[in-house]
């Protein structure tokens, strides 16, 4: 887990920023270019540390594949409605603030994980329902940045289902890699006497996340 923090601690201040080149092309272009855009989605969904830390936030405890599909499918809806929606109407969010929520989403993932809620305020909050809206947030965090980018609209709608597309197939992968790790995981006897730790340390990663947006935001305001 140690790793996360060493990302997050290389990585830019923007959890959904473009690597130059890839800003560059998309600025370029015009027309439909699928197959580009699908391999965008799926390079951004792969390299997303802030997507990546709440999926292991959502399946850590799933053990059930159709409820690894439900829950997985709940993010993909918002995460897709809103990319999708956010850049065809122009729905701009300050890209510092929406990535400090993303942040949060992560903080409350595993502070769920913790059992805080039900220490705390004596109910469970429904999960289902905070996996979606969640989504939605981290859809307008990649659309944030594209319209930033002032992507070309000839061609925008099907070039931005094939940018979806491809974040889904990045999910795909992304979660096929945590999953096999968490089973390797949890057939050794340290799984449960390290789970707290481990919710812990994504709770922090989450935290520092968030300080890093704020930061950014005041710094950009200043």
């Amino acid at each position: 887990m140690s790793v996360v923090l060493l990302c997050l601690s290389s990585s830019p201040l923007l959890a959904h920023a473009v690597a130059e080149g890839d800003k560059g092309y998309i600025q370029e272009i015009t027309g439909i270019h699928l197959l580009p855009f699908v391999y965008l989605g799926a390079k951004h969904m792969v390299t997303g540390y802030d997507h990546i830390l709440f999926l292991l936030g959502v399946v850590f405890f799933l053990y059930r594949a159709k409820h690894v599909a439900l829950y997985v499918s709940l993010f993909a809806i918002g995460h897709s409605t809103t990319m999708l929606l956010g850049v065809y109407f122009h729905v701009g969010i300050d890209s510092y603030l929406i990535d400090a929520i993303i942040g949060l989403s992560v903080v409350y993932k595993a502070l769920d994980n913790l059992g805080a809620y039900q220490r705390w305020f004596g109910f469970q909050p429904n999960t289902k329902v905070a996996t979606l809206v969640f989504g939605l947030f981290h859809g307008f965090g990649l659309s944030t940045k594209i319209i930033e980018y002032d992507i070309a609209p000839d061609g925008l709608v099907p070039n931005l289902l094939a940018f979806n597309v491809g974040v889904e197939i990045g999910q795909l992968l992304a979660l096929t890699a945590i999953l096999i790790a968490m089973g390797f995981w949890r057939r050794t006897l340290g799984f449960w006497r390290h789970a707290y730790t481990a919710n812990v340390v994504i709770m922090t990663a989450g935290f520092v996340l968030i300080g890093y947006q704020l930061t950014g935001y005041f710094v950009s305001k200043a």
